[in-house]
């Protein structure tokens, strides 16, 4: 069974002077037992997206289908089949993890008995019975997301949607949470994720779908979307002043075949790299054209996000770190 189906689904917001189409006819598809990935910059529509599929949020347009009930007709039977980990968590932070997990359970309806199964099985299962009858605000972060994702299965759901679950945690953690999420897939949890980690993206997800400005821009797994940029790429560090000039200059050299400009670079999409830096590198120097850092390197998941989207998600990330 598809865990979740969309057909052109969108989300207008409207004001008394204008509308804003955030999400603009979406096609997905997320097949059972896989981590499916979501990426966007900031604005893309991937919240929205998110919250419309959770049922926190009606579509303006469109169908869709989660875990086989109808978004519209049916949100009551969909919100007991599925869970739902935000970023900020859900935590309330004068209780203990082990209330935080009761309670949860008893919201969904379960026995006491049953809670009470259910929570000890999560205790066990996310190795946190050393600090499980602490309360929440004494957790580390590491700690507080691990009560989150065992608050997010307590119900034993058969779709997660996980928004963005690592941010802030430290490598270490992060590599935990990882194995985390890989082990609720192997208990057969099908995952929605959204990240701004490429590199998450690359270690988790079976599918990685790219949504820029409200639609999908890209589909497939890691292999197949690096697959779509050929051969390598030619990155040159200079003055933006001189970008014009060197960009009009290599117009002439056949073996590039597309060229972004960065803040601080021009990158450009060769065939073979080791055939045409002999070529370009000359260009350049006989133009007076100052180059200050010249990297040669594969394709990579971001690479495939500047191509697509016309920006790196990388460097949002860092930006919003340095915030």
């Amino acid at each position: 069974m598809d865990m979740i189906v969309t057909k052109d689904l969108c989300k207008i917001f409207k004001s008394r002077k204008s509308s804003v189409e955030a999400v603009r006819n979406v096609n997905l598809k997320v097949n059972q037992g896989e981590i499916f990935g979501f990426l966007g910059p900031n604005g893309a529509g991937k919240t929205t997206t998110m919250r419309m599929l959770t049922t926190l949020m009606t579509p303006s347009s469109g169908y869709a289908a989660i875990v086989g009930y109808d978004l519209l007709k049916n949100a009551k039977e969909i919100r007991q089949k599925i869970g739902y980990v935000s970023q900020k968590g859900g935590c309330y932070e004068y209780a203990t993890g082990y209330e935080n997990l009761m309670l949860q359970g008893r919201l969904y309806g379960l026995s006491k008995a049953s809670a009470t199964e259910n929570a000890s099985k999560l205790i066990h299962a996310f190795q946190m019975e050393e600090y499980c009858h602490r309360k929440v605000i004494t957790y580390s972060g590491g700690q507080r997301r691990h009560v989150d994702l065992a608050m997010g299965v307590m119900h034993s759901p058969q779709l997660l949607f996980l928004d963005e679950p690592t941010t802030g945690l430290d490598p270490t953690s992060r590599a935990n949470f990882w194995d985390e999420i890989k082990r609720l897939r192997s208990n057969g949890i099908t995952i929605f994720l959204t990240t701004h980690y490429l590199d998450e993206a690359d270690s988790l997800c079976d599918t990685i779908c790219i949504m820029d400005h409200g639609s999908v821009v890209a589909e497939g797994n890691s292999l197949e979307l690096k697959r779509q940029i050929a051969g390598d790429i030619i990155e040159i560090g200079m003055d933006h002043t001189y970008f014009e000039q060197a960009c009009n200059l290599l117009k002439t050299n056949h073996d590039i075949k597309e060229s972004i400009l960065t803040e601080t670079s021009l990158k450009l999409y060769v065939e073979a790299g080791e055939k045409a830096l002999p070529q370009i590198l000359p260009q350049l120097v006989e133009a007076n054209i100052p180059i200050h850092t010249i990297e040669m390197s594969r394709p990579s998941l971001d690479e495939v996000f500047l191509r697509k989207t016309g920006h790196s998600l990388k460097n949002e990330t860092e930006k919003e770190v340095s915030q």
